[in-house]
């Protein structure tokens, strides 16, 4: 071998790095202060967890175990960066697996009672990150640790959860993952059609939107429970559907005649509410242009919000019984609703290259009659692509949220009678004619 290359750095069984030098990166003098900072990393993390563990019936480790295990991970990721042996990381994790299997004899041949495993997992989940603060992202090892010691502290908690959780709301959970995490990354993230607008990826991710925040209003309705108050209810219905709300509360009033103010006021909040979810999807599809597409619709969120109190102080603080609520996560109306942003958002682009504008509000009209969504996430999808102008935009938006407002109405009244139909019409007058001033009155630079 030629004397030149013998005990070059990089051979293997040779450091990298000269302990006396001051060439080492992070290292002041003869201390690495990165190593030092890992180490002490995953020293606290270990002991964070130990601290849990040490709680525990389950003693096959606790506050003395757990920091030793993540400075042994810790210490073999450094040292097989420092003398380029790799394979002293899996090492380290054989050799804990077979303590913990060591540490377990009695109990595998049935003289102990088995408790599970959480405490094994645990060791070589901390060992790994141990391992993982002296060669990855210090802030993503802290995030991991951190999230071990809270899900293991939580125990009593989550298994109460669990135990206690009805089967439909399981079911919600459940149904959500298949939108979420089995359907949409399977779906190519690339355009079709005509228009170049059809983005399957894209389209089911807003679907996943739409579907997250109705259920984020159904657990918000499990929460407080389905006996609530006049503004939760307009709320929480408003967040899982409004349309839903005004239907329920309408067949209500025709069967009461008591509650006709208070489902007309219940209504019209879960209308107002409409303008959360039209705010959230706007900043998630164009967050660029939220400043040019908000203001004009937060002038109907005030007015609206400014009618909801006062129809508040007339009604009183009145405890109602919520209708029950269904499951906003069910597939059949996910894939009804990605349908129908289809179209839309293909309408809106054929409407505005074959008629323009004029085209684009038309289509804003037919559709907000049934939903709002829609049109609201295909005109700022196309506004925050520069392919729409930002007034334009809007006001498709406004356009559909007054249809929207009037095929409420109708409903109010054909379902829960001319009482019914004669409040929601007073409460959305002001509104409504909010929105009319602001498409026509609101300076054309702003938008």
């Amino acid at each position: 071998m030629d004397p030149d290359l013998q005990g070059s750095p990089g051979s293997p069984g040779q450091p990298l790095e000269n302990p006396a030098s001051n060439e080492i990166p992070g290292a002041i003098g003869y201390v690495d202060l990165d190593s030092a900072i890992a180490f002490g990393i995953a020293l606290s993390l270990g002991l964070l967890v130990g601290l849990q563990r040490e709680r525990t019936t389950d003693r096959i480790g606790g506050i003395r175990t757990f920091p030793l295990i993540a400075v042994f991970g810790a210490l073999a990721a450094r040292i097989g960066m420092v003398y380029q042996a790799q394979w002293l990381v899996p090492a380290g994790l054989l050799s804990v697996t077979i303590l913990l299997i060591l540490g377990n004899v009695e109990r595998l041949r049935g003289e102990e009672e088995t408790t599970g495993i959480t405490t094994e997992i645990t060791a070589l989940m901390i060992y790994l990150v141990g391992a993982y603060v002296m060669v990855g992202e210090k802030s993503i090892a802290v995030a991991v640790g951190g999230t071990i010691a809270i899900l293991l502290h939580l125990k009593p908690s989550m298994h109460a959860f669990a135990q206690h959780l009805p089967e439909k709301d399981l079911r919600a959970i459940m149904q959500f993952a298949l939108i979420s995490l089995i359907i949409l990354p399977i779906l190519p993230n690339r355009t079709f059609g005509p228009y170049d607008v059809l983005n399957p990826f894209k389209i089911w991710l807003l679907v996943v939107l739409i579907v997250g925040i109705g259920l984020g209003g159904y657990g918000a309705y499990k929460i407080v429970g389905a006996r609530t108050g006049t503004l939760l209810s307009g709320l929480i219905g408003g967040l899982i559907s409004s349309t839903a709300t005004t239907v329920s509360y309408a067949r209500r009033a025709r069967n009461q005649a008591t509650l006709v103010r208070l489902a007309a006021l219940v209504i019209l909040i879960a209308s107002t509410s409409m303008f959360l979810r039209m705010f959230v999807e706007i900043a998630v599809v164009a967050p660029r242009m939220v400043l040019q597409l908000i203001p004009p619709l937060a002038v109907m969120l005030v007015v609206s919000v400014t009618v909801c109190g006062l129809g508040y102080l007339r009604i009183g603080a009145r405890e109602d019984q919520m209708p029950e609520q269904t499951n906003p996560a069910e597939l059949t109306p996910a894939l009804v609703f990605g349908l129908m942003y289809a179209l839309v958002l293909l309408a809106v682009a054929a409407a505005k290259d074959y008629f323009g504008n004029q085209g684009i509000y038309v289509v804003a009209l037919i559709s907000g009659f049934t939903d709002v969504d829609a049109i609201t996430l295909s005109t700022a999808n196309l506004a925050g692509r520069g392919a729409l102008e930002a007034a334009t935009a809007w006001r498709a938006m406004i356009i559909a949220t007054l249809a929207n407002l009037v095929f409420k109405a109708g409903a109010a009244g054909a379902l829960g009678g001319w009482a019914l139909f004669r409040g929601v019409l007073l409460l959305f007058t002001l509104p409504f004619i909010t929105g009319i001033a602001v498409i026509f009155l609101w300076p054309t630079g702003a938008g």
